[in-house]
């Protein structure tokens, strides 16, 4: 069973974070890898970086900026990554752009994440109904899950397709939190992870974007089976390095 299945099944609210493979320094990220399962999470994005990121925010698009200008490149990344499974058991999911796996090739790109150990791939870029007719068949021979975002104004419809194809979990972008509160979701947010969560979707969601401290992290996994931290460790890995990881985990929960 792939790992990401696996992790969903245990009896616990997931914690995912995101970072840019390459930041804060090219070598960072293997150590950060090791050091957040570590520390409790469940769940690793390693963050590709990609010269038009259309889909992340400042913070993201900075970090990933820096990562590119440090040298890292898909090959380079996949190079850091050859041994992860000696030291490392959690779910890894390589979260990136479409067009640097097409330069790759989609099947090598598919074979080398196999080879290395990453479970899973988030394309933002990626439309489903592409994915279905052209890509589904090579993701699910090399045992790739991926992973579909959806957003409040995504349609029933498109939300169901969506769950048909996916096996493992929707990634719910929550349409951020109020910018720069620190308070929480509002109730248009509220209403959207209860509707989500009344659908009954055959794969758990787990929630993206917003989600920067402990009463964030609660209020997104009260209806959803975990919740992703991008920007906001980002942030601590500026202003630390890869250090106090820690800190950063133990004030979510």
């Amino acid at each position: 069973m792939n790992r990401i299945n696996q992790k969903l099944q245990e009896d616990k609210k997931i914690l995912s974070i995101y970072f840019s493979a390459g930041y804060p320094n090219l070598n960072d990220s293997v150590q950060i890898i090791q050091d957040l399962e570590k520390n409790g999470v469940d769940l690793i994005e390693i963050g590709l970086p990609f010269s038009d990121p259309l889909a992340d925010g400042p913070t993201i698009q900075a970090s990933s900026t820096q990562a590119l200008h440090n040298g890292m490149t898909t090959e380079v990344l996949f190079n850091q990554l050859k041994d992860i499974r000696k030291t490392v058991s959690i779910p890894l999911i390589i979260m990136g752009y479409f067009n640097p796996m097409m330069q790759y090739g989609v099947e090598a790109f598919c074979a080398k994440c196999a080879e290395i150990g990453i479970d899973g791939l988030i394309i933002p870029d990626l439309p489903v109904d592409v994915y279905a007719e052209q890509y589904q068949a090579i993701f699910e021979k090399y045992g790739l899950i991926n992973v579909f975002l959806i957003t409040p104004q995504t349609s029933e419809e498109r939300i169901r397709f969506i769950d048909s194809v996916s096996n493992g979990f929707i990634y719910m972008v929550s349409s951020a939190s109020v910018t720069g509160s620190q308070s929480g979701f509002g109730n248009t947010q509220e209403d959207y992870f209860k509707r989500i969560a009344g659908m009954n979707l055959n794969n758990p969601q787990i929630i993206g974007f917003g989600i920067n401290n402990a009463e964030t992290f609660k209020q997104a996994t009260e209806h959803a089976k975990g919740a992703i931290i991008g920007s906001a460790y980002i942030k601590h890995l500026t202003e630390n390095g890869s250090n106090k990881n820690a800190d950063f985990v133990k004030a979510i929960r």
